[in-house]
């Protein structure tokens, strides 16, 4: 690819079977979405996706839950291109079947730069993950705190937004697809410690509640994923964290679901997402505060 996010590196997906071999246009027609449908109690959910034919994008899908979810779309006999900053991965990645574009959330210029080269790459691409993120603790006491808020917000919130406002108008003119936002346990059930972290992800809960409505009778479809602690570089430090590969595996076992749920919920976020409802709420917010005695000056 040229760097800069010019343009996308494609390639053939690999573990596809006998779908695999089907023309290209046939597999893709074969994921054509129609429009949501109603759930029980009139809430709109998403059609169940065929994850073995869809041509999909995974922005911030170079490392982590992102490369893990992009690498199974692959191995079903998806489509893939994998997005992010980390372009010393790149060999790597096309090496393994996936396509690859530099593209940076934060940089309004770079998103436009990425969608074009992937669209070009990929015209007919139906399926965009949103998977860019950060997470860092914070001390609220400290104003020098805000720089890491700021930067929150721009990647999380912003950056969602970016992705989202990019490549709604492809699929709105095609007529169906699907857009995968990422939000989090913690946008549920705070975890002190990281509060514009928690702050971003409750932003991307809701705005993907407001994405869903207003594209609703439009054939695009909008699904939350719901991440608890997983193994990855930002949770590897949690004893609790969920294994990178039985989140994956559970993750595409939702998105297979006939409907989707709106909200992907794992198992091991339950306990987050049903908090207040359940009454553990304060609790578990109070369990979850004495991470606070690692900020500076903080320890007994």
């Amino acid at each position: 690819m040229t760097e800069g996010g010019a343009s996308a590196t494609r390639h053939a997906p690999r573990g596809g079977g006998a779908t695999a071999s089907l023309p290209r246009r046939k597999r893709f027609l074969q994921g054509v979405l129609p429009g949501p449908r109603e759930r029980e109690h009139g809430a709109p959910s998403v059609e169940g996706m065929d994850i073995t034919t869809r041509t999909v994008a995974v922005i911030g899908g170079t490392s982590g839950i992102g490369l893990e979810l992009a690498r199974r779309f692959r191995d079903a006999g998806s489509t893939v291109v994998v997005g992010g900053r980390s372009t010393d991965r790149f060999d790597d990645l096309r090496a393994e079947g996936l396509g690859t574009v530099e593209v940076d959330v934060a940089d309004g210029g770079s998103v436009e730069h990425a969608r074009d080269a992937v669209l070009e790459a990929y015209p007919d691409l139906d399926t965009v993950v949103t998977m860019s993120g950060i997470g860092v603790p914070e001390d609220l006491r400290d104003p020098a705190h805000f720089a890491i808020a700021e930067r929150t917000f721009d990647v999380n919130v912003l950056g969602t937004i970016r992705i989202v406002d990019a490549f709604t108008p492809h699929l709105l003119a095609r007529g169906n697809g699907t857009v995968v936002t990422v939000s989090s346990g913690i946008a549920f059930l705070p975890f002190p410690l990281m509060a514009s972290y928690a702050a971003s992800k409750a932003a991307v809960h809701a705005y993907s509640e407001a994405l869903r409505a207003q594209l609703a009778g439009t054939g695009v479809d909008v699904a939350e994923l719901v991440p608890p602690a997983v193994a990855t570089t930002m949770g590897d430090s949690n004893p609790n964290a969920l294994a990178l590969d039985a989140f994956g595996a559970e993750v595409m076992n939702l998105l297979a679901q006939e409907p989707t749920p709106r909200e992907l919920l794992v198992q091991a976020v339950q306990m987050h997402r049903w908090a207040e409802r359940d009454g553990t709420y304060d609790e578990l917010v109070v369990q979850r505060s004495a991470a606070l005695a690692t900020l500076p000056g903080r320890a007994d």
